[in-house]
């Protein structure tokens, strides 16, 4: 049945729970009990999850001798090609890897299945949750050298930095940071790196360096300009931000734009109506963007704040009603400019 709301997931799941519960009550026969779980594994559709360590209690020695048997007869008859039938034997493997109790045999098979930054996650808290910090930042070291990006690797470097500091090694962690920032300048590297900084050594030199670092990047690859403008905001270069931002407005995204804007009008609502002006003719005459006419609409409500900054709104009017005259053949657009009543004389 449909689940996408989640809700009959999550109650099936509390059942599973539930029903673990009630067989550590009153166990049953350990072997069908084994044979339920990993047929509900590798026959079922893939949920309800089978947690393996919550039925431990009702299966036993003997159940979990049985499982095991199971899962290996499993292996030795799966479809290589079969996606899920490999899938449900290493997920059961690994299962009762982990509840041996066997450290290195639970990161030993886990480790047979290196593919992505999120199982070198996995070997890495098991490692440090036994107390094996060192042989957990090698293996998140690892796992960062053959998955350097993605958002599974940036979980897998903040498991790493926090680690270094953990073991008293602060600038180990900030050059972690660095490198992922020389790397990938971007503002989701460089915020990690600035907040390692400001709870390690507070050295204002790893800002100017990170700066420097996307300044030029930009000059060499110009899609990092969105990547500049939010550093130099997130460092409270605003005013810098303002002039490479405007010098070069249609290189940036929409939202962007905007946002440059908006925080530039706090302070000097004069610098920002002509670019406001230009946003408002761009969208207009976008006729890919179905909603361009609402988009103009709100981005004349900033621009009429703007010039109310600076006392000027008979200047805005005048303005709107030359707007009216430039978009006469776009009766929608003067429809919705009526409605939204922008005329500070109407």
């Amino acid at each position: 049945m449909d689940s996408s709301s989640g809700v009959l997931g999550n109650d099936l799941a509390y059942l599973m729970e539930l029903y673990a519960r009630a067989c550590r009550a009153a166990p049953p026969r350990p072997a069908g009990l084994a044979a339920w779980l990993v047929r509900l594994v590798c026959d079922g559709p893939g949920w309800p999850d089978v947690i393996l360590r919550e039925w431990v209690p009702a299966l036993g020695a003997k159940g979990l001798a049985e499982v095991t048997r199971l899962v290996e007869q499993r292996a030795a008859v799966a479809d290589p090609d079969n996606w899920h039938q490999q899938w449900a034997v290493r997920h059961l493997r690994e299962q009762l890897a982990e509840v041996s109790g066997d450290v290195d045999r639970y990161v030993a098979v886990l480790a047979e299945h290196l593919v992505s930054a999120d199982q070198y996650e996995r070997v890495v808290r098991v490692l440090a949750e036994a107390g094996r910090p060192a042989d957990a930042i090698d293996w998140a070291r690892r796992g960062l050298a053959e998955h350097p990006s993605g958002h599974q690797s940036a979980r897998l470097r903040d498991l790493l930095v926090g680690l270094l500091i953990e073991t008293g090694e602060p600038r180990a962690a900030a050059a972690e940071r660095r490198a992922a920032f020389d790397k990938q300048p971007t503002i989701d590297n460089l915020r990690p790196l600035l907040a390692t900084v400001a709870e390690t050594d507070r050295d204002g030199t790893h800002t100017e360096w990170a700066l420097t670092v996307v300044r030029d990047r930009v000059a060499q690859q110009p899609g990092y300009l969105s990547h500049l403008i939010d550093a130099l905001h997130h460092t409270g270069r605003d005013d810098e931000a303002w002039h490479t931002g405007l010098a070069r407005l249609d290189e940036l995204p929409t939202r962007q734009r905007v946002e440059l804007l908006h925080r530039r009008q706090q302070g000097h609502p004069a610098d920002v109506r002509e670019p406001y002006r230009a946003l408002v003719n761009a969208h207009l005459l976008d006729s890919h963007d179905k909603r361009r006419y609402d988009t103009a609409i709100t981005l004349l409500r900033h621009l009429r704040d703007a010039y109310a900054a600076t006392g000027e709104t008979d200047q805005f009017a005048r303005y709107l009603d030359e707007l009216r005259g430039q978009h006469q053949r776009r009766p929608s657009f003067l429809a919705k400019l009526d409605v939204a009543r922008l005329h500070p004389g109407r």
